[in-house]
């Protein structure tokens, strides 16, 4: 990432200045020394532009940036912990005034401890700059930048609604989708290989060609659909391990998430029974696995009773994978796409419709960018949507003759500069943020935009104030993500009405993992002498006593995430002892059963998910010294008795997921988190009732109530301040027979509202003609609602309508003959099905 080191350096200068402004910091005496250091970092940042352009082809430079971003990265480290001073002593102040017992509880915010060991630091790193910033040779080589005027928006805005529809149209395998539906509507004949029932058909070709693309479309073939009796699909990626393999054949085969208790011989049994006289299509996606005993495995298991004519569709880029697994006489190859559909491509991604033609030297120059990408339709289409909507020829000339494209790429097509040109095409801000999706797993299924943005948000690369004016940090993430989706760098992506689900391209995710060399580091017991000491963000895969004894030797990691693997509490002791910089730490499904009071050291820590921890059944006292912590996820800790004691005192507390067994949350606690913006109360069988303080959170946005059997939303004492609610999700609650009534309070507020799967919901209320500021309503699964309020006519702000499973509503809403339909005439949009 050295070449993020200007908007770093943009965000520490504000920041030394915010600080030196400050009058409570004057009397730590370090004043001075943050002014020297502000003006060491602005004579620096004024050369960054020119030093980020010319690094590809300069080694120097490159190392240059390397050691300042390395530099200012320890300073953001130092001048966050005036921000870690100012929040404890707020704390102090809001809870205790200042008795003897708080002063040992906040031990380290001793004022003349913290001035020796700050102006240190300070000295430090101010010396360091020093030396970079007076390699003379270095700077005569580098020009100052006027940033100020004339250089563009870094925060250009795209017209994201638009872009990234027209970019995911299928253009140029007509021949190819028609002879793999031949082949998969064939009865078995064309197998050579005599696996009985089951074909095997690869589609093979390098990265970026459309492999995937193109069988999703066969996936989603009318023809396709109506022929196999299930349809499956399974990410496969590098880890071809049978018992994972089979359970993401059996979620996807019963649409339900296979639980982590089942054994292997559990598992083979359900695949049989699920499989057995079934004419089956399953797509294995994205396979590397060469070994011919992993294959054979699971074959035997998915041909095992299968019907004649069932199909198993296999992407991959390597040749000897499928002449391992095919079972037809020639593999399916794409070839790099033609020139004129490239073309074409490139113009759906790049022009609005029908404005090619209104630009001819922009459409020119497009030809001689399509000609460079060597005919793959990634690279095609990642430049293209990075142009959409520009017209200013100088910006096409930027991409058309970058010295990029001289640079070494992998494979035919110039695939990688393609896609490191259209990385540094993109706007600071947005270069940020995708460089720090490098530590998303390559082989997830699906990641959460909901997650991602918390993670940006943890590691403060979203500009709040200066160009977004006062916009709340998740909705600049969601606006950044929109973004990156409209400039094809995410892809498949699902709105599930409370966030986005979505993939990446393999050559993006190495794009990024590129960008972030380095400074992020995937860690296992085999590698552990390849970590620099310089690493911020770890992926831990294996936590062994070799993984261990690396840890011990690291101080500035930000990142740790250990999913799904399993740790111990001697592992967490030394995460959390020794990398005292820790952002970010994500531990789901770790078969926690303790987490150890050292946590509380952490200080800045900003984002904790200790999610689906089954076995953790309280948490220490001293997580709520975590005044930095902004979200805090723990969600389906089932065995979790309470919330400690001192929960109020999370002060910056933005986002909370909760699973307890508790049957009311206690006074002062979840409902004194005044930062709170997002409440999900999720899977709490015993809760009764909402907190009591909840209509004092005057800063909650959105609240999701999912799977609360017992809970009474009656109970509620509405008082106080009224909430300012924008969306609301209430999901699976049988005991709500109604809308309570303290949800009036949001009437001027709220735009979303989801009621799923709550069964004995009779009626909506009169009182919903009020809430004229709704934009969405979706109502599924609640059979006994049988009509619409009167006044929904009432509802102006609402675009879209979703019924679905709510067999007498739906009939009373069918457009022109339902008796409901007079209300809802006005609604521009209403659907019966669940929308994507």
């Amino acid at each position: 990432m050295a070449d993020l080191a200007f908007p770093l350096a943009t965000k520490l200068i504000e920041k030394l200045g915010s600080i030196t402004s400050e009058q409570i910091f004057l009397a730590w005496g370090v004043e001075a020394d943050l002014k020297k250091l502000q003006r060491t970092m602005s004579i620096i940042k004024d050369v960054l532009l020119d030093a980020e352009q010319k690094q590809e082809h300069n080694q120097q430079i490159r190392s240059w940036l390397r050691q300042l971003k390395d530099a200012f990265l320890d300073a953001e480290d130092l001048l966050d912990e005036f921000e870690c001073e100012a929040l404890r002593r707020e704390v102090v102040e809001t809870f205790h005034g200042t008795t003897g017992k708080v002063r040992r509880f906040f031990s380290r915010s001793n004022p003349i401890a913290f001035r020796f060991r700050v102006g240190n630091e300070i000295k430090e790193i101010r010396e360091r700059l020093d030396g970079l910033k007076s390699d003379k040779a270095m700077f005569d080589s580098l020009t100052s930048i006027d940033h100020h005027g004339g250089g563009g928006d870094h925060h250009e805005r795209v017209n994201v609604t638009h872009s990234f529809v027209r970019a995911s149209k299928v253009i140029g395998r007509e021949s190819e989708k028609k002879q793999i539906v031949n082949l998969l509507m064939e009865q078995g004949d064309d197998d050579q290989s005599g696996n009985g029932n089951v074909s095997v058909i690869p589609i093979v070709g390098i990265g970026g060609l459309g492999k995937t693309t193109l069988a999703k479309l066969v996936y989603d073939d009318e023809r396709v659909v109506g022929h196999f009796q299930k349809r499956m699909w399974v990410s496969v990626s590098v880890d071809f391990e049978i018992t994972r393999l089979i359970k993401m054949v059996l979620s996807s085969a019963l649409d339900t998430e296979m639980g982590d208790k089942l054994s292997l011989d559990q598992l083979q049994g359900r695949l049989r029974h699920a499989l057995k006289d079934n004419k089956f299509l399953l797509v294995l996606d994205d396979v590397w696995n060469e070994d011919p005993i992993k294959w054979s495995e699971l074959r035997d298991l998915l041909i095992e009773g299968a019907k004649s004519g069932s199909k198993i569709l296999v992407t991959t880029r390597n040749t000897s994978v499928a002449e391992m697994m095919g079972t037809i006489p020639t593999s399916i190859n794409l070839e790099f796409l033609s020139f004129k559909d490239c073309l074409s491509l490139f113009v759906e991604c790049a022009f609005k419709e029908g404005r090619d033609k209104g630009y001819p030297n922009l459409f020119e120059m497009g030809k001689d960018i399509v000609r460079k990408c060597g005919g793959v339709p990634l690279a095609v289409k990642t430049l293209g949507s990075q142009l959409y909507s520009k017209t200013d020829e100088r910006e096409w000339k930027l991409v058309r003759d970058s010295e990029i494209w001289k640079l070494e790429g992998e494979g035919a097509g110039h695939i990688l500069p393609a896609l490191k040109l259209s990385y540094t095409q993109l706007p600071p801000h947005l270069r940020q943020c995708l460089a720090y999706c490098s530590h998303l797993q390559k082989d997830w299924i699906k990641y959460s935009s909901y997650e991602l943005i918390r993670y940006w948000i943890a590691h403060g690369i979203l500009d709040q104030y200066h160009v977004h004016g006062n916009m709340e940090l998740e909705d600049i993430g969601e606006l950044y993500f929109k973004d990156l989706w409209a400039r094809s760098f995410f892809q498949n992506v699902i709105d599930n009405h409370i966030f986005f689900k979505f993939d990446m391209h393999d050559l993006i995710h190495d794009l990024v993992q590129s960008i972030a060399q380095g400074e992020c580091f995937t860690v296992k017991s085999a590698n552990t002498k390849d970590i620099s000491k310089n690493v911020r963000h770890l992926t831990v895969l294996e936590a062994d006593q070799n993984v261990l004894t690396t840890l011990q030797k690291l101080n500035k990691v930000r990142t740790i995430t250990a999913e799904e693997t399993k740790i111990d509490e001697s592992f967490m002791c030394t995460c959390f002892s020794r990398l005292k910089y820790l952002r970010v730490v994500v531990l789901p499904r770790c078969s926690l059963q303790v987490l150890p009071s050292s946590i509380g050291s952490l200080k800045h820590l900003r984002n904790l998910n200790l999610s689906y921890n089954e076995a953790i059944t309280k948490l220490p006292n001293t997580i709520c010294k975590l005044q930095s912590l902004q979200s805090l996820d723990l969600d389906g800790c089932g065995n979790l008795e309470e919330l400690p004691r001192d929960v109020s005192k999370l002060i910056s507390l933005t986002s909370l997921w909760l699973t307890t067994k508790q049957t009311s949350l206690t006074e002062n606690g979840v409902g004194c988190l005044k930062s709170l913006q997002f409440l999900g109360i999720v899977k709490c069988s015993n809760l009764t009732s909402l907190p009591c303080e909840i209509s004092y959170l005057a800063s909650l946005r959105t609240l999701v109530l999912d799977k609360c059997e017992q809970l009474d939303l009656g109970k509620v004492n509405y008082q106080g301040t009224p909430l300012r609610l924008q969306k609301l999700w209430i999901i699976n609650l049988p005991r709500m027979v109604a809308l309570p009534e303290w949800l009036q309070g949001v009437a001027n507020t709220l735009q979303f509202l989801a009621i799923d799967v709550c069964e004995n919901l009779e009626a909506l209320p009169e009182w919903l003609a009020s809430f004229t500021s709704l934009k969405k309503l979706v109502i599924g699964s609640c059979q006994k609602l049988s009509s619409l309020p009167e006044g929904m006519r009432s509802l102006t702000s609402l675009r879209d309508l979703v019924i679905v499973d709510c067999p007498e509503l739906e009939r009373r809403c069918q457009r022109d003959i339902g008796e409901d339909c007079p209300k809802i005439s006005h609604v521009p949009y209403v659907s019966f099905h669940w929308l994507d």
